[in-house]
């Protein structure tokens, strides 16, 4: 799937204030006087009234302004691991991966540290959006996440958890808009501090099952090898697209994307 070049992406804005000032109007512009003065006047009405009635009649006024649509609702976007160096790249942190590729491909700069979280601010098209990636350690980060959306009163439909997943073959994602936490601590600890409610949507991200005897534990907080990497950047630009036309044209259309089995075929 090709996105349109219309998606545009805008520096980062105070998330407290999501109104867009309009632009000058349309007769206060200097610049829109001096090209109006430099085209001639094209009206061929024929009028027999006195002078003063004619350059009445061949006045032209400018367009009133058109209104400005209501600014979008804001989304949460969400990417669960576990903090500090030796767990980078590991299949525990895959969420946190993601987060960051859909950071550095739509401009946003995780710059600020609050709600216990490493915080990014900015718009994916015109849709205003924070990314976090908590700090808590996975099994609490519901602290976090609950926190932020309590704080901004953001509506659960519009909070994107996305996390690693055992049950999912490796690197193939699937869009769900609600659900349970199927035995995922750090997706437990957000229902909890949601009270209870699974109503928000979810990516998840496949990483397999360990092979033998292998244990859970070690298995997902074991580093990717390079041919694993290779594969998961096809799976983050497939997740980069499903996000945008989540925020951007809905989460029908979003699910039908990434849940398809050609997902990666569309990107060619």
């Amino acid at each position: 799937m090709k996105l349109s070049s219309s998606i545009f992406t805008f520096r980062f804005l105070n998330f407290n204030s999501l109104f867009i000032k309009s632009h000058p109007s349309f007769k206060n512009s200097a610049a829109t006087k001096r090209t109006m003065t430099q085209f001639p006047n094209f009206s061929t009405k024929i009028s027999n009234s006195s002078p003063a009635n004619t350059a009445e009649d061949s006045q032209v006024s400018p367009p009133e302004p058109r209104p400005q649509s209501p600014p979008r609702k804001p989304w949460l976007i969400v990417g669960l691991g576990n903090p500090g160096k030796k767990f980078n790249g590991t299949r525990h942190n895959v969420g946190f991966m993601m987060v960051d590729a859909i950071a550095e491909a739509e401009g946003i700069s995780i710059n600020t540290v609050n709600f216990k979280a490493q915080i990014g601010k900015g718009f994916i098209g015109n849709v205003p959006v924070m990314l976090a990636k908590p700090q808590t350690f996975m099994n609490s980060s519901g602290e976090s996440v609950g926190a932020i959306v309590s704080y901004y009163k953001i509506p659960l439909k519009q909070v994107l958890v996305i996390f690693d997943d055992l049950d999912l073959p490796f690197a193939k994602l699937r869009l769900l808009p609600k659900g349970g936490h199927g035995g995922h601590n750090g997706m437990r600890s957000i229902i909890d501090s949601f009270e209870g409610s699974r109503n928000f949507p979810r990516l998840r991200i496949g990483i397999g099952r360990p092979q033998g005897r292998m244990d859970t534990i070690n298995f997902v907080l074991r580093a990717f090898n390079k041919q694993e990497r290779e594969e998961l950047e096809f799976t983050f630009h497939n997740g980069i697209a499903a996000v945008r036309i989540l925020l951007l044209e809905g989460f029908d259309k979003s699910a039908t994307y990434v849940n398809s089995t050609k997902a990666m075929e569309q990107l060619g």
